[in-house]
């Protein structure tokens, strides 16, 4: 997997610093902030300081290899957003939760150094809907921690310095699969139409979460799209298909991934420095899980 690793963070980390992936900068890049929003590929432990959730990588072997202990994140090592800041020189974000919590415990401590690198608010389980799974942090409710550190930037900065931070920063995103695996356990006889206008909400509610954030300063925005989530091992077992992935289930992620790059070139066009990038997860993940002797040993 380490060629999908790779690749994934040059696609994202470009827009922190476009020559990262080819050669060194001839003069120090400057500083630039990211902030993470999404489900379990991306959480960094926040679930762990919510009351009453099953949600959350707590145990062994979680962590072994390079924390080594299970510190929330559902990997054995870094997630993605850990190596895209160690990549653009950037510290590991912890969660934002964690950060919160360490700020009420020793309130004298000053935090807004911690959101001038960013924030991670990704939640394992989150849906951009907050019916989704509303025991964990929904897209709509990271978007309210986001203003929180708006608001607290804005305070230990001023405006002028504020705005240079959130311009600059990148706002890295991968959410919707958990909404696809709701609706598809919710509605197993679901029409075409059904499937059609459940995608257009999901999609309209992540376009309104965008357009917050533009309107708050950002204009950087990284996007992982949605997985094949009919080939993932709990979809492929439930379905009692003999190891083949559930159609059904992955058709939702492409009727996404589809809309959502037409919404976000619809965006690039009509609003005012507004830049994006999109690693194809979808294809890319899919090609290793039907082929996987290219990419490794079995």
């Amino acid at each position: 997997m380490a060629s999908l690793s790779y690749l994934m963070i040059c696609v994202l980390v470009s827009l922190l610093n476009p020559i990262s992936c080819y050669g060194q900068s001839k003069a120090e890049a400057e500083h630039k902030a990211l902030f993470v929003f999404g489900d379990s590929l991306f959480d960094a432990g926040n679930n762990k300081y919510l009351k009453n959730v099953s949600v959350a990588a707590l145990s062994w072997p979680y962590g072994e290899t390079f924390f080594k202990h299970p510190t929330g994140r559902f990997s054995d090592g870094r997630l993605v957003p850990d190596f895209i800041a160690q990549f653009a020189q950037l510290p590991i974000l912890p969660p934002y939760l964690q950060t919160i919590a360490h700020h009420f415990i020793r309130p004298k401590n000053k935090i807004a150094h911690h959101f001038t690198d960013g924030a991670n608010f990704a939640s394992a389980g989150a849906g951009v809907l907050a019916e989704t799974n509303p025991a964990v942090i929904s897209l709509p409710e990271q978007l309210s921690y986001f203003k929180n550190v708006v608001k607290s930037v804005r305070q230990n900065l001023g405006d002028v310095e504020a705005k240079k931070v959130l311009m600059r920063a990148v706002y890295l995103f991968s959410i919707g699969g958990n909404d696809y695996f709701s609706f598809h356990s919710r509605n197993p006889n679901a029409t075409q139409s059904d499937r059609r206008q459940y995608v257009e909400m999901v999609i309209g509610n992540l376009t309104s979460v965008l357009n917050e954030i533009y309107g708050l300063g950002g204009r950087k925005f990284a996007l992982q799209n949605v997985g094949p989530v009919g080939c993932t091992p709990s979809s492929i077992a439930k379905s009692h298909q003999h190891g083949e992935c559930v159609e059904e289930l992955s058709a939702l992620s492409r009727l996404h991934n589809r809309d959502l790059t037409n919404v976000l070139e619809n965006l690039e066009s009509k609003l005012q420095g507004f830049k994006y990038s999109i690693f194809d997860y979808y294809n890319e993940l899919r090609d290793r899980v039907k082929n996987p002797s290219q990419y490794g040993r079995l």
